[in-house]
Order: C-alpha cells, then structure tokens, then sequence
C-alpha cells in the first residue's frame, strides 16, 4: 500500500529551486566517504540486478554499475530523473524510473542487491519501506541502508554534558519554522532502534560501517582531501562498534 504522506513529501525535489546535484559540488568529502563505503560493503561481489532506491540524480547509481549487469535508479522526483539522463548518459545499463520506497514495483523476490543512501532521514517511521525492501529482495540478497545517526560521537558528548539520555525514538533536526506540516520530515535515528526494525523487517544486520567520520569543519578545514579520505577509510570498520560518525551503512540479508 502507498504512503501518501511520504508521496507528498517527496515532492521536495521537484522544486525547481532544489538543486540536488549542485548540493553536492562542496560535499567531494562526503561523497567519496560513502562511495569508500559501499566499496568496502560490496568488494568481490556481483549482482544481475541492482535497485538504487531514492538515488536522486543518479550519484551513487554509477558506482553500482561496477557490481551489477543492470541497474535501477528508482526515484521519486521527476526532476532528479531527469538531472539523471544527461548525470548518466555514459551508462546504458542504468535504467531510470519514478518510483516510492514504500511501493517498489518490482516482483516479490526479483531483486538481488538494493540500496538506499540518504532516504531514512525523511523517514521517521521505515517500517512500510522496510517490508517493501524486504519483499523485493532474493533469498542471497543484499541491502546497503544508510542512516542519519543521532547516537554519533558529539551528540553522546553534549547529551551526557546536559545529563540527558540517547533517545530511542527518531529526532527531529529540523528547525521550528520548518516543522510545518506541508515541509518533508528530517530526521536522525537511533541505530539500535533500527537494528531493531531491520529484524521486524526479517532483515538480518551482515557488517556495520562508521561513515564521514571526519565531517566536522575542523577536520575539513585542517586536513588536504586525500589524507582526509584516507584516515576516513581506516577508521570506518573500527568505530562502527561504537556508531561514531554521523552516517551509518548496514550490509543487510534477508533473513
């Protein structure tokens, strides 16, 4: 069943003001960490049919064309589709479609690798897209999901400073004057909440990545990008333990 709530909101992104691919041109740090992160997750596999769900422009679609036969970018802006035709006109095995993470429409079972970067933040409650990823995906399939994480480093520091507990429900970061009820929600999770709703989802948690650990302005500041990048890709599997850095990757199974 569609959520027509979520439908609405991703109208958003046919905002003709809402350049989503201009947003990254100051973003090479946090873009390359993810794409370090999906490298890692996906390194000496292959797949005949990769879905990129929420994928925008086609961004991270590109790197999934190296482990996969065909690809899907699934999104549901027309806009960023179409940014995607001429982002993707090199790729031909790239096919582009609008589609809802809630309502994938792809058969029961069909699809052998989905991932979906940056989307949960606009999802205080997963669990309808979480069951549709779950039905699409192949027995030995796999699912990258990435999450906005309230539970990294400099929020457990403040939290404790002000003698206050990690929350377990979803936070809302968005500022007062945009949490109107036509604005799209933004959010970041509590990681064990969404382990949790992995395992309702029968989703099962294979490896846990850290990501943009370095993202604060300091880090950015200081540190040349490829020595940035580099202690970036060292330190993603040892603080994953920890859910340190703002973003978190999970390699997921069908249970």
């Amino acid at each position: 069943m569609v959520n027509q709530k979520n439908l609405k909101k991703a109208d958003q992104y046919n905002d003709k003001n809402h350049n989503y691919l201009k947003y990254w041109d100051h973003r090479q740090y946090e873009n390359q960490s993810e794409v370090i992160a999906i490298n890692k997750l996906l390194g000496g596999k292959h797949f005949k049919l990769a879905v990129d769900v929420g994928g925008g422009y086609g961004r991270l679609s590109k790197i999934l064309a190296d482990y996969a036969d065909e690809v899907v970018l699934a999104e549901p802006s027309s806009q960023q589709l179409d940014l995607a035709k001429d982002y993707l006109k090199e790729y031909p095995q790239i096919d582009r479609k609008i589609m809802q993470a809630d309502n994938l429409d792809f058969k029961t079972g069909s699809v052998d690798l989905l991932v979906m970067i940056r989307v949960m933040h606009h999802l205080p409650d997963p669990t309808v897209e979480l069951a549709e990823i779950s039905r699409v995906l192949s027995k030995d399939g796999y699912a990258i999901i990435e999450m906005a994480n309230y539970a990294h480093f400099l929020n457990r520091v403040r939290l404790f400073l002000k003698g206050k507990r990690l929350p377990m429900s979803p936070v809302d970061i968005r500022s007062a004057e945009h949490r109107g009820k036509d604005e799209i929600p933004f959010v970041n999770h509590n990681p064990k909440t969404v382990v949790w709703q992995f395992d309702k989802a029968g989703l099962r948690v294979e490896r846990v990545l850290s990501v943009s650990n370095l993202r604060h302005r300091i880090f950015k500041t200081v540190l040349p990008q490829k020595p940035l990048l580099y202690i970036e890709k060292l330190l993603q599997q040892p603080l994953s333990k920890y859910y340190f850095g703002p973003s978190v990757f999970f390699l997921l199974r069908k249970k």
